[in-house]
């Protein structure tokens, strides 16, 4: 239980940068997400910039961090924010992420760090319904609807740069 003492939480804004990897298999739409098996927990890559990067900059890293995939930014698909607390530290966070449609372009889920124990390709509807957390699929509902724009390209040059090599 935790008691009130009358004393606030300091405010904190952070933020976020991180992507929506997809490419098109044979069944459709696949994404790729990130687990940690101990927590039961599978969630969209992102992370917190280093100083002087853009979001864009940080989205790629923290991607291709947590993956081992090599990316390509493709267009913003939005952000979420939400708030939680670190009692102990006196702090009360609150958090925007900044998500981005990303093809593959190279690597290895093979390659991912240490941070998700688990990196997997998801067909689209079974990522939106194994996500943690509900923000995480609202945003994955919003990348979907743009997957299918590609009005320079066609769905067809993108399944291609997907597919290519496995990744």
């Amino acid at each position: 239980m935790v008691r009130r003492t009358g004393h606030r939480l300091r405010i904190e804004d952070i933020v976020s940068s991180g992507g929506i990897v997809y490419r098109l298999g044979e069944a459709g739409p696949e994404i790729a997400l990130v687990g940690r098996s101990a927590e039961h927990l599978w969630g969209l890559p992102k992370g917190t910039p280093k100083a002087g990067e853009s979001l864009e900059q940080t989205a790629v890293r923290e991607v291709t961090e947590e993956t081992g995939l090599e990316v390509a930014i493709e267009r913003k698909v939005g952000e979420i924010e939400y708030w939680f607390s670190r009692v102990e530290q006196g702090i009360r966070f609150h958090k925007r992420v900044h998500h981005y449609l990303m093809v593959p372009t190279g690597g290895d889920i093979a390659n991912h760090d240490q941070e998700y124990d688990l990196v997997r390709w998801f067909p689209l509807a079974e990522a939106e319904s194994v996500l943690t957390y509900a923000n995480e699929s609202q945003i994955l509902r919003r990348a979907a609807e743009l997957m299918y724009w590609h009005p320079d390209q066609g769905p067809a040059a993108v399944a291609e740069a997907g597919n290519a090599e496995g990744y």
